[in-house]
Order: structure tokens, then sequence, then C-alpha cells
């Protein structure tokens, strides 16, 4: 409906103005209003349309077509990248369709009918005297090109007043009416488009070249065969129409007297009589440029009549009677028959005179001997210059329905096929690659589902089959994520009830894994916010680390009692024993791996069983190792385990005050411990305060 009435106002308003002879055109009112509210292919069907409407009224318009169809381009084109926001912006988009308008219509004007469609134009230029047809174009153009920025300048105005008052809501269902899914912002086509960038070639981009070639195929085969047919036939009436005049003209000459009118010429006795009979018919040939008679010798044509125009002056002096003219080449291959006096095929010449068609007629004389032959030629000059302003013409018309065609196939695949396309594959590509974030997989779910695609085709059914991929695939993740953390609970379950099996062995180590745990937490939190070792924390080795702690002392399972719960200092043999617990933990641990196989968790379980006592400076047990190739999570480990060994209370020592605790960990940053761990505690002392206030009462 708004492309019927954009339609109908420029052809209202054309009509309008040729009626009362107006120097202005105005057929782009709805073409530049289509295009500023439907978008590309409107703007272009009423452009095209509107031309093709105004053919009832004057016959040339179609011819200016494609310079409509190409003002609906520039405006969509201006509208999407610049817009109507500015003043400077509207000044800037008249003025360039202005000069696309006018230029334009300017060239195709002077080309077609050699001047202004428009009188009151003719009228200024004839007043200006000039001589020089290239200065009298160029200041047409000028004026053609002042003209229609006026006139565009006017249907702007139009176009952005209509858009002021009409509503809102019907501009906006007017430009989406189009679309077979929920609408896309310019910003979500963009985006779309930003995302070609690994496409080898886009369905957009083999669509428009699909079409272009096949429209253009179409143009040419229609152009060609077209053409080739006007020519044929053409070049048939030429021939009959020399082949008449030829054989009229054998029957005026008397064929006994050829020999009478070469030897006395002019003067022989029915010479004029005649030529004045050839003049006559040569006359009422239509299209035959030369009639004349010859003889023909092996090397030589021998005129015997020329006729000539008595009416008007002509171009050059008649051959007289007995003047020769060498055979020229396109002749000789019939020189045979010519010689032998019989009829020959017509000649095709393009020779110093002109591009002629040649009919040669024997004249006979009463022993029914051919003695010389009528010449007729119809120029094919004409014919030449007809075709070339014929496929002009064509070309013109033509285009402006080639533009026509390839937008209106660009608009139905994309809103058929590429948009829905694109937007299914951006839609998947967030989807894959969401990660495992359970509540970014549902909302890209439903960002899918927000597509809303109903092309009623292949399409739609291949984004329903999609959408309740996707929609199934989120509900096994969800499960599987369900699954996988009531697994891990179970998990983390048993480890808290393996280390709870060897605290109970321990006399006095109350909430110790509770402790160290959360201690753990504070440091490798620590570490990762301030970048310290980030190739190796990474959000699985945080998770790891922190359910592996309460494993760390699990080698203590193997510690005889009298060991383990000694209320007093151990022995050096004692003591030997006791640090068993780091290789017993590490073998525990393994014989886990072994069995609980893709467990990551469990390696650093291992690492912190079996390293968490070695030292920065490597005279720690049960390897010596020192700095950065002891375990990470057993380095952090250390400093969990003795700060809460010094802040806890012991059967064999009372806990030390926090000042204290936190005095021999600092002191040891760079000897016994990672002095990056060691940073990170101490900074995050508040925490710390809070879990020994939960766990240690009497301590703070």
């Amino acid at each position: 409906m708004a492309v019927a009435i954009g339609i109908l106002s420029s052809v209202v308003l054309s009509y309008v103005a040729y009626r009362l002879q107006l120097p202005v055109y105005p057929d782009a009112v709805g073409t530049i209003g289509m295009s500023v509210i439907g978008g590309l292919f409107p703007g272009i069907m009423t452009a095209v349309l509107t031309d093709t409407a105004c053919v009832v009224f004057n016959e040339n318009a179609l011819y200016f077509g494609i310079v409509n169809a190409l003002t609906a381009i520039f405006t969509a084109w201006f509208v999407r990248e610049k817009g109507f926001h500015q003043k400077k912006n509207i000044t800037i988009f008249i003025l360039g369709a202005g000069v696309i308008g006018g230029g334009l219509s300017g060239i195709i004007q002077w080309t077609l009918f050699r001047e202004p469609q428009s009188a009151a134009i003719v009228e200024i230029l004839d007043k200006t005297n000039l001589q020089s047809s290239v200065v009298r174009f160029l200041l047409f153009l000028f004026i053609n090109i002042s003209i229609h920025i006026i006139e565009k300048g006017i249907s702007t105005g139009i176009v952005l007043l209509v858009v002021y008052f009409v509503p809102k809501d019907i501009l906006t269902r007017i430009r989406n009416s189009g679309w077979r899914q929920r609408p896309l912002s310019p910003d979500e086509v963009k985006e779309m488009d930003a995302d070609d960038t690994g496409v080898g070639l886009s369905i957009r981009r083999r669509m428009t070249i699909m079409l272009v070639v096949v429209v253009l195929a179409i143009v040419v085969l229609m152009s060609y065969i077209g053409l080739g047919l006007y020519y044929r036939n053409a070049k048939e009436d030429a021939k009959n129409n020399a082949y008449d005049a030829a054989r009229a003209a054998a029957m005026a000459v008397d064929g006994d007297k050829i020999a009478d009118f070469l030897k006395e010429g002019r003067d022989a006795d029915g010479y004029e009589e005649t030529a004045d009979m050839l003049y006559y018919i040569w006359k009422g040939s239509t299209d035959v440029e030369y009639l004349y008679v010859v003889t023909i010798d092996e090397e030589y044509v021998t005129f015997v009549f020329d006729v000539d125009d008595k009416e008007t002056e002509s171009d050059g002096e008649p051959y007289a009677p007995g003047d020769k003219v060498e055979i020229e080449e396109e002749f000789k291959p019939y020189m045979p028959g010519l010689l032998a006096g019989e009829e020959i095929e017509p000649v095709v010449s393009d020779n110093t005179w002109s591009y002629l068609l040649t009919v040669y007629y024997p004249v006979y004389d009463s022993d029914g001997q051919t003695v010389c032959y009528t010449g007729a030629d119809t120029s094919m000059n004409y014919l030449a210059d007809y075709m070339k302003d014929f496929i002009f013409r064509v070309l013109l018309i033509l285009s402006a329905f080639f533009v026509l065609v390839i937008a209106y196939g660009l608009w139905t695949t994309g809103l058929y096929i590429v948009y829905p396309v694109e937007s299914m594959v951006h839609k998947i590509s967030k989807f894959t690659n969401g990660g495992s974030d359970q509540k970014q997989l549902d909302a890209d779910v439903r960002s899918l589902r927000s597509l809303d695609i109903s092309t009623g085709d292949e399409i739609e059914k291949l984004y329903r089959s999609v959408c309740k991929m996707a929609a199934s695939q989120t509900e096994q993740i969800r499960s599987v994520r369900r699954l996988s953390e009531n697994t891990a609970k179970m998990q983390d379950g048993l480890i808290i009830t393996m280390a709870d099996l060897v605290e109970n062995r321990d006399s006095d180590t109350g909430a110790h894994i509770q402790k160290t745990a959360a201690y753990v937490k504070i440091i490798v939190e620590g570490l990762k916010k301030k970048g310290y070792y980030a190739e190796k924390i990474t959000d699985k080795f945080m998770s790891d680390v922190v359910r592996s702690a309460p494993l760390h002392d699990v080698g203590k399972i193997s510690i005889p009692d009298n060991v383990l719960n000694k209320p007093g200092k151990l022995t050096d043999e004692e003591y030997e024993i006791m640090k068993t617990h780091t290789t017993e933990g590490r073998k525990i641990m393994e014989k886990a791996i072994d069995t609980v196989e893709g467990e990551n968790y469990l390696k650093e379980a291992r690492n912190m069983a079996a390293y968490h006592h070695e030292r920065w400076d490597g005279k720690g047990y049960p390897e010596g190792l020192h700095g950065e190739v002891i375990p990470l999570s057993a380095r952090i480990m250390a400093v969990a385990d003795v700060f809460d060994a010094l802040a806890s209370p012991r059967v064999y020592k009372p806990p030390f005050p926090l000042e204290k605790a936190l005095s021999i960990i600092q002191e040891g940053a760079g000897t016994q411990f990672d002095a990056k761990c060691v940073e990170v505690f101490l900074d995050a002392l508040p925490e710390v305060k809070v879990i020994l206030r939960k766990y240690n009462e009497n301590v703070l």
C-alpha cells in the first residue's frame, strides 16, 4: 500500500508538471519517500513502476527509469550511512541527488533527442546564441542539475513532513512489513556482517553474483536475438526494395541499344528517354540510394546510365556513359556468374562511398543474351545508425528493470534465506561459544527462539529443528551439570570423611583441615587477584587446590598412634617416622589417581600431600625441592599448614599470639615459604581473623 501511494503521488505530480510544461519532472517524490521509509527495494520498485506508469502521458518517461532507480539506491544508502538527523546531511543529500538526477537525465536527453525535452530550457539555450555544441551541452547540464537540485529539495521536504506527521508505529510497520522473522536492527545486521570475515564466499555475495550473471545473460540474449531478428528483416526488406528497383530498371532499358548508348553516349537515340524512366523508377523506390546500368568485363564495370537527382544538388558528378571503375573486392567472388550473364545473390559492400547492399539484374537483348546489368544500391548506414540508437534505448529501458530484478532477487533472498540463515548462524555461534554457564546457555536459547523465523519453507523447518536441538542440548547440559555437582559433592564428602579419619587419630589438630582449606582458598584467590602465576592459576586449578586441601595430611593414617599423639617432643627416630606421612600420602593419592582416571584435583592432592613440608630454600623434606620446583599447590599449603600449627593449641604447646604467628610467617618468606604466597596471605589479614574467630575462640 505504501509503494502504491508513493507511485501515485509521483505520477500525479509528474502529470501536472508535464501538462503545465514545467522544466521540472517530479517523479522522485515517491521514490525518495519509499527509500527513506521502506528501504532499498521498495524505493527501487517505486522508481521503476513510477516511470513505467508515466509512459501513459509521456512516451519518453521509461528512458529515465534508471535515473530514478539510481536515486532510490543513493537515498537508501545515504539514510543507512548518514541519516537525516542533521541539516548538513540533508543539504548534502539534496545536492548529491540533484547531481545524479540532473547529470544522468541531461546526458540521456542530449544523447537520445539531441536537445532538452523542456521547451523553456531550449528557449534559454537559443537566446545564448552559443555556436559550440560542447559549450551548449555543458550549459544545459548545469541548468538541468540546478533544476533537479531544486526539485530534489522540494521532494525531500515533502518526505520529511510525511515522516514527521505519520505516526511512528505506522512507519515501523511499513519498514518491517517484509521481514519473515523478528526485524533486525542496523546494529544486529552489522554484527552479522562482521561474522562473515571467516567465510570464503557468503550466501549474500553468491546470490548477488548469481542474480547479476543471470539477469545480464538474459538481457544480452534478448538484445542479441531482437537485434538479429531486426537486422535480418531489415536486410531482407532492403534486398527486396533493391531487387524491385533493379528489375523495373531492367525492363525499362532496351538491351539492343546498349552498344549505341556506350558508343554515342547521351546523344544516342532514346538515351534521354531511358534516363528519365530510370530516374522516376529510382525516385519511386524505397530506400534505394543509387540506380545505374553497367556492363561488366574481367577488370572493370563500364557505366551506361548513372541516375542522378535532378531536383537537388548532388554530392558528386554522375558517371558518364563509358566511364570505367575497377571491380571491387566484394564482387570478385561473383565474377564468374556475372561474366556468364547470370543472376547473383545480393552483395554487401563497405567501401569509400558507404555501407551498401547491391542487387544486380541482367538486361537481355532480343536474342536473349545478357548485354548489361541494372544495379540498385540500398544504403545500410541508416540501419547501423538505427541499431545503435535502438541498442541505447533498449539498454536504458532494460537497465531500470535490470536494477529492479536484481533488487527484488536480493530482497527476497535476503528476507527468506540470507538473514534467517545468518541470524541462526550468529545465534548458534554464541550458543556454542557460550561455555558451560547454564544461565548464559538458557539466555542464548531464548535469544535463538526470539528470532521467530516464519518463512514457511525449509528454512523455517530448519530453524524449528535448531531451536529444538538447542533447547534439548541445554537441558542435557543442565542434567549433566546436576549429576556432576552431585558427584562432586559426594567426592568432597568422601574427601572430608577421609580427612576426618586421619584428624580423629590426631588428638589435638582441632578443625585443622577446615582451617587450612580456608587459608588455602584465601592464598590462591589472592595470587590470582594480583596476577601472580597467571599461567598456572586457572579456575580449574583454584577449584582443585581448595577441594584437595583437606587431604594434605592423609599420609598420617600410616603413622603409629604412639608417634602421632605423643604429648612431648619426638625423638630423632620418631621424627623420621613422622616425616614419612608425606611419602605415604603421595602413595595413597597415586593409588586413588590410578583408580579414578581423569580427576585432576587428585593430582593436586598428591602434590600437597607429598610436598607441603618442602621449603623454598631446599631444606625441607621429603625430597629437598626448592623454589618454583616445588608444586605451587604445595607452596600454598605450606603457608596455610604452618600458620595453623602456630596459631592453634597443641598438647605440647599453647597457641602463639596472632602477631607472633604472623611474624614467624613473615620471617620465613623467601626461605621457608614462597614470598608471594606470604604476601597475599598477610594482605588478607581481615579474612584470616574471621577464620580464627570461627574455629579458635580463645585466640582473639
